[in-house]
């Protein structure tokens, strides 16, 4: 008889069926039985016997048993249908006689208060620091008295089994379970039952141990104490440890450290745990521990760079714990394709179903060559060696839906990258999963015994259509595929069933099967073959041998894309130096990152553009240690975000380092800064400056922190800290202060090494509005350049301007002895915010003062600087410029003071340089070099160098237009040096017809070579032509025996020395005329011998170079004549005429063409010359050539473009052409009316169609339509705000423009486009630097508009000084 209470539950009618079927739910298991009417009524005597049994009796027996009673052999009866409703009669009779006896039975019971288990406080989860106690409390109700029972994840906790780990206790209802000396594997999730004979009740708590990351190569002990069940405090130290490792994948590695423990206890020994990155290893295939009892060693064997990370070793004693942790680094295997990608890692997988698994890796560190274009999936059944790709398509996340798996069978899986080079190797094989049921893969959680057994009927399901899925919804969504998720139906007999997807394109209502080719059998599946851009909706089916089920509820349109963005960039990488062999570089998060992987930082030494990848497993923090560096190399950092999507851009790059220990050490704090003074108050702010510290402690100020204390009766307060962040500059805004108190302040300065002690105090300043009107004083003044005579001044404008903006800067000085004055070194004042001061003395002392001033006049004096010395110091350099042998440019600086962590810093007009397109700067040792990499005239200005951590090493170079043209020209000698000829190319006439070339060379070198070419082809020395090049004399010689007429044309020596190069030609047949038909004979039929000859000029085609007199000689023993033809002036102008008529009257008809500008009208001819006039009118008009109507010529076609035509460019086109009388004309008529001349019809209605096309564009075109002035004056101080009004359809778009550069919005220019109509720029206190030309540009795809103004800015006592 089974030990607990049984309910027997009625059976429904049924036609075609004759059992009855129980349900029997003991613990978890489902036991299936059929029993007869009898069995049942034994069942209900049973229940009074089991009733009398003590309730603790049976929790007990139930909660900790291992055992569980076999139960009886059931037998099956046939039974007829009259039998099975007698006994349907009497089982209706049996419940009725059960409820009055247990009615009766309550009546009997003097106790009424019975009622199941309720918590009245429930435990809480708690996060802990690994190594504490956690204590978990609850209170219960009950009655009778519930039993307790604390679970681990689903399984009885023992506590007397393991009295060093828990403690339960129970205090009347209170309960409570004590974890003791918390780890890692203490993380689950804790649950407490309580039962008692009228139910059961529990209540889960979550328990999360947080574990201590330690500092490599540093052992950490956080818990001792006393170990009471040996009498002693055991005591861990670990010896001999493991560096920072490196490997290669494939490679073995092992890792070991010794350990002791004291005192030494018989039989006693330490847990010995090892741990990657926070998880516990566990043996495997991959992994080996051993623990000898004093070394402890992991091997990991066949490394891949899965197993990168941080490795801690663990000594758990009975009275704490100690560890030690280093970074293991592996690098990549060789790739065997120069190229390639480098193997994914990490490839796991997830969601297994029936015939379905999501498998997901990590991209790897190095794409190789070019960007990664996708990822192949390989799968293995387990057993088996043969790999089958999944994918024909590289897939482009890191996460892919593998599908058509075998129903019980498990697979691995591998991943391999690929790029334009190849395919990387695969990844590291997954562990393995099988194809089943996510339902049927393992037991769930047993839960604890409730002490009810149920009995209730089967439903008659076999043979039932299933209901319909539920809960269908899209859980992944890419370019490449979709994959869908869904709910079983609730009713689907015990046969099974498999799953119909169906799609239906948005707005459309025609739906398609999806799976036609593969039944599904998973509650998952992953569409392929989809439009990418398309949107769809899906529903799914299911059915079994009854039939099919009804279409589930449908999707809402996904559109086909990727559902996930790529990261943002990181923030800028920052590098600091560790030790010789690391840096340590830390990062801003990416912004709006969803499902973040990690991080890869790469490296590169400055100067290169290789760069190598410092960890091939990607890291989640936002700092990192690269290890594994050259001492004393410059570094390079950057960093990139990568999740399921890729790979992000890269970050901002660091800084260069230097490999080097980190300089902490060495550096002294600096010293302490002064002059503390107010430079601006207001009602609840005070704007505060002073002056850096003369000592700076070996290395650069990194900024302030400000203090103040409030004053009260000439008492000063407490002090307190105002910026908590260091300012890196020498002034501050002081903000929420109270009005009409006085305040002290004090500054301290940082550098690398600390903070200096804090300056003097300031004196007491009352935070009360200032209401002057003239300016404030400027701050921040220092120099640079100090020489015997000259030096340079700088400063900053003061934060208070006064009423109106600040207009110009005086500066003062003064030699610093008793009883001198103060002197103006400049009479006007200027607007630059730096000054040469020339005419120093050498050896004397000078001090500075510099007054701003505004409309209201002159404001107060800054803060004195100095004494400053006047002395160009020992070792003092200057910049030179330099043209090296290729033609770069470039200025060149030296230091032969460089300090630790000096640095050169180049300016141009004393502001630092930010625009890399200008200049490219490559710094060694203590040579600077700024490269020109574009010269021109935007380069024009005052460039500067300063030294950081040196005492004012730094110099200028001013650079003007004519030492830029200077520059220039010798770069251009440099990039291509010509060689010198002292003679060109000479012809000479030797005995018997012998011809001699010759020139000579005056400046080469012994490696000069020669090529001897004619008519563009070289030749050798041979039986025609000897060459000779004595490179004594420089005499270049080429000879032939006699001149044929094959022989005419050009002559070249080509020369070439290094670099150098040279030529010099003689053409026998020169530009001018030249015998075509050589002078010969021909008999008339009058029996007359003429002598005659062709002449002609050598391209045929007449130019002014052609003009001269030309003449023809004869000569015999009879006698000679000769005939001549002038070709100049009045000749030269007859052939001109006779040529001009041949041209104009080959012209063709004019021909229209339509452009995106608009319309083009031309005409062919067969030659052009510069001396040839072509006009072209409108409506018998000269047209004026202007920015939108313009003519000129291409080749041999006249052309006039009319860029945007409006109604006023209709009408008739002439073309006139120069003949040499009157001229030739061709026309063409864009009137749209009347009759066209006959030489254009075949074009006019194409040309009259076009054209009233480009009239209706006209109306929609982009336009300003007005708003805009001509000409702007303003007063310089005021506000300037200007809109115009534009129009277009589409909506055009627009673009500010200043002298011809396009204006951005930001805090100078306030530019706003409002309703598509409006346009607006407004300038705030304009200067005379905003004088110039305007424009407001707009555009759409019918045309482009500009309404242009000018803008001009004047100051008042400049026109006053004028009147």
């Amino acid at each position: 008889v089974l030990d607990t209470i049984y309910c027997i539950l009625p059976m429904p009618f049924c036609t075609n069926h004759s059992f009855m079927y129980l349900y029997v739910h003991i613990l978890h298991p489902f036991t299936l039985v059929c029993i007869s009417h009898e069995f049942a009524r034994g069942l209900v005597e049973v229940q009074e016997e089991v009733k009398e049994e003590g309730v603790g009796h049976v929790a007990m027996r139930n909660l900790f048993s291992l055992e569980t009673s076999s139960m009886e052999t059931i037998t099956v009866e046939k039974k007829s249908r009259k039998r099975h409703i007698r006994e349907s009669a009497d089982r209706l009779e049996l419940s009725k006689k059960v409820e009055e006896r247990a009615e009766f039975r309550k009546k009997q019971n003097s106790d009424n208060l019975t009622h199941p288990p309720e918590f009245i406080v429930r435990p809480r989860g708690q996060t802990v620091w690994e190594g504490k106690t956690v204590k978990l409390h609850c209170t219960v109700s009950g009655w009778p008295k519930p039993r307790i029972a604390w679970y681990k994840n689903n399984v009885v906790i023992d506590e007397k089994a393991h009295p060093d780990k828990y403690t339960a206790e129970s205090n009347y209802n209170m309960h409570s379970l004590e974890i003791k000396s918390c780890d890692f594997l203490d993380t689950a999730q804790y649950r407490v039952s309580a039962l008692n004979i009228k139910g059961e009740s529990s209540s889960v708590a979550t328990v999360v141990i947080k574990k201590h990351y330690v500092v490599p190569h540093l052992s950490v002990s956080l818990l001792d104490g006393f170990c009471s069940e040996h009498g002693v405090t055991f005591e861990t130290a670990i010896i001999d440890s493991f560096e920072v490792a490196f490997g290669r994948e494939g490679e073995t590695l092992s890792l070991g450290c010794t350990v002791i423990v004291y005192p030494t206890v018989k039989r006693y020994q330490p847990d010995v745990l090892w741990y990657r990155d926070g998880k516990a290893l566990s043996e495997s295939k991959w992994v080996h521990t051993h623990w000898s009892g004093e070394k402890a060693t992991l091997t990991l064997v066949h490394l891949n760079k899965e197993d990168e990370g941080l490795y801690t070793l663990r000594v758990n004693t009975k009275s704490g714990f100690q560890s030690y942790s280093a970074y293991v680094f592996v690098r990549d295997e060789e790739v065997e394709l120069e190229g390639v990608p480098v193997a994914p890692l990490d490839v796991r997988c997830h969601d297994a179903n029936k015939d379905y698994v999501v498998v997901t890796w990590k991209q790897p560190a190095v794409e190789g060559s070019s960007s990664i274009l996708g990822y192949f999936i390989d799968r293995c059944e387990v057993g088996h060696h043969h790999w089958a790709q999944c994918n024909d398509t590289p897939v482009k996340y890191a996460r892919f839906p593998v599908t058509g798996l075998i129903e019980g069978r498990s697979y691995t899986f591998r991943v391999r990258a690929i790029n334009r080079a190849g395919v990387s190797r695969p990844s590291r094989a997954s562990d393995p999963v099988t194809a089943i049921d996510p339902h049927d893969r393992a037991p769930g959680p047993s839960a604890p015994f409730t002490g009810m057994i149920k009995f209730t009927e089967e439903d008659a399901t076999v043979g039932v259509v299933p209901g319909e899925p539920t809960d269908l919804v899209v859980t992944e969504a890419t370019k490449n595929y979709v994959v869908l998720a869904w709910s079983p139906p609730a009713q689907r007999g015990h046969e099974g069933v498999v799953y119909l997807v169906e799609k239906c394109v948005a707005g459309s209502e025609c739906w398609q099967r999806a799976n036609t080719g593969m039944p599904v059998k998973s509650p998952r599946f992953a569409l392929f073959d989809l439009a990418e851009g398309k949107s769809y909706s899906f529903r799914v089916r299911c059915c079994n041998s009854a039939g099919m089920s009804e279409a589930s509820s449908a999707t809402g349109d996904i559109t086909v894309g990727d559902m996930l963005d790529l990261p943002a960039a990181p923030g800028p990488a920052v590098a600091t130096r560790n030790t010789d062999t690391s840096v340590v570089v830390s990062w801003g998060a990416s912004k709006d990152v969803k499902h973040l992987v990690g991080y890869y930082i790469n490296y590169t030494v400055a100067g290169s553009d290789v760069w190598t990848p410092a960890n091939n497993k990607p890291v989640k923090g936002t700092r990192f240690v690269c290890h594994g560096l050259n001492t004393g190399e410059s570094c390079v950092f950057r960093v990139k975000a990568v999740n399921a999507a890729g790979y992000s851009h890269s970050s901002l790059e660091s800084e260069a380092v230097v490999v080097k220990a980190d300089l902490g050490g060495f550096s002294s704090i600096p010293g302490v800064p002064s002059g503390v003074h107010l430079m601006e108050a207001a009602r609840d702010y005070m704007v505060l400056a002073w002056r850096e510290p003369v000592v700076t402690g070996g290395a650069d100020i990194r900024g302030y922190f400000v203090d103040y204390r409030t004053v009260k009766g000439g008492v000063g307060g407490q002090w307190h800290e105002l910026n908590p962040k260091a300012v890196t500059c020498t002034s501050y805004k002081a903000e929420n202060l109270k009005e009409n108190l006085f305040y002290q302040f004090q500054v301290r300065a940082i550098n690398m090494a600390g903070v200096s002690e804090a300056s003097l105090p300031s004196a007491a300043l009352e935070c009360k509005e200032w209401t002057i009107a003239k300016p404030g004083a400027p701050h921040d003044l220092h120099v640079l350049e100090v020489r015997d005579s000259s030096l340079v001044l700088l400063w900053e404008p003061p934060t208070f301007d006064g009423r109106t903006p600040v207009n110009g800067f005086y500066v003062d000085i003064k030699q610093a002895v008793a009883g001198e004055d103060w002197k103006g070194v400049h009479e006007k004042a200027t607007k630059l915010k730096y000054m040469k001061v020339n005419g120093l003395i050498a050896g004397r002392s000078y001090v500075f003062r510099v007054r701003a001033q505004n409309l209201a006049g002159v404001g107060k004096t800054s803060a004195v600087l100095g004494p400053v010395l006047a002395l160009t110091m020992p070792g003092t350099h200057e910049i030179i410029l330099d043209v090296d042998d290729d033609g770069v440019i470039s200025m060149i600086f030296e230091c032969s003071e460089m300090a630790e962590g000096s640095e050169f810093i180049w300016s141009k007009n004393y502001k630092t340089l930010t625009d890399t397109s200008r200049l490219t700067i490559v710094t060694e040792g203590g040579k600077s070099r700024a490269i020109f990499n574009a010269p021109s005239l935007e380069d024009l200005g005052i460039f500067s160098c300063e030294v950081t951590n040196t005492v004012g090493v730094s110099a200028s170079y001013t650079l003007t237009e004519a030492g830029l043209k200077r520059l220039l020209d010798i770069s251009h000698e440099h990039k291509f040096p010509i060689i010198p000829f002292k003679t060109q190319m000479a012809m000479e006439l030797l005995e018997k017809g012998r011809v001699r070339f010759w020139t000579q060379v005056e400046k080469f070198t012994t490696g000069c070579h020669v090529d001897y070419v004619f008519n563009d082809a070289i030749v050798e020395n041979g039986e025609k032509y000897q060459m000779n090049f004595d490179k004594n004399s420089g005499i270049i010689e080429m000879f032939m025996d006699s001149l044929a007429v094959t022989d005419e044309g050009t002559f070249t020596f080509n020369l070439v020395d290094g670099k150098a190069k040279g030529s010099t030609s003689l053409v026998l047949i020169g530009e001018g005329p030249h015998f075509v038909d050589y002078l010969g004979f021909q008999v008339t039929p009058e029996c007359n011998v003429l002598l005659k000859a062709t002449v002609r000029f050598y391209n045929s085609k007449l130019s002014k170079k052609d003009a001269g007199v030309y003449e023809v000689k004869l000569k015999d023993a009879r006698g000679k004549d000769k005939s001549m033809f002038n070709l100049t002036e009045a000749g030269y102008q007859t052939v001109l005429n006779e040529l001009f008529r041949v041209i104009a009257n080959s012209s063709t008809e004019i021909s229209v063409k339509s452009t995106e500008h608009g319309i083009v009208l031309y005409s062919l001819i067969t030659y052009h010359m510069e001396d040839l006039q072509v006009g072209w009118l409108h409506k018998e008009a000269k047209i004026a050539h202007s920015d939108r109507v313009q003519c000129g010529v291409t080749g041999e076609q006249l052309w006039l473009k009319v860029n945007e035509p409006t109604e006023k460019d209709k009408g008739k086109y002439t073309i006139n052409i120069c003949d040499g009388k009157d001229g030739v004309k061709r026309f063409c008529d864009l009137s749209g009316q009347g009759e066209e001349p006959t030489h254009t019809h075949t074009h006019t209605h194409t040309h009259r169609e076009m054209y009233r096309n480009k009239l209706i564009e006209e109306g929609d075109r982009a336009r300003v339509v007005g708003g805009l002035p001509d000409v702007v004056t303003i007063q310089e101080g005021k506000s300037l705000n200007l809109t115009g009004n534009v129009w277009g359809d589409p909506a055009p778009e627009v673009t500010w423009m200043k002298n011809d550069r396009e204006l951005v919005s930001d805090e100078r220019y306030a530019l706003k486009f409002e309703h598509g109509k409006f346009a607006s720029i407004t300038i705030a206190a304009v200067t005379t630097t905003d004088s110039g030309k305007y424009a407001l540009l707009v555009k759409n795809k019918y045309g482009t508009e500009a309404g242009e103004f000018t803008v001009s800015v004047y100051i008042p006592e400049e026109e006053k000084k004028k009147e």
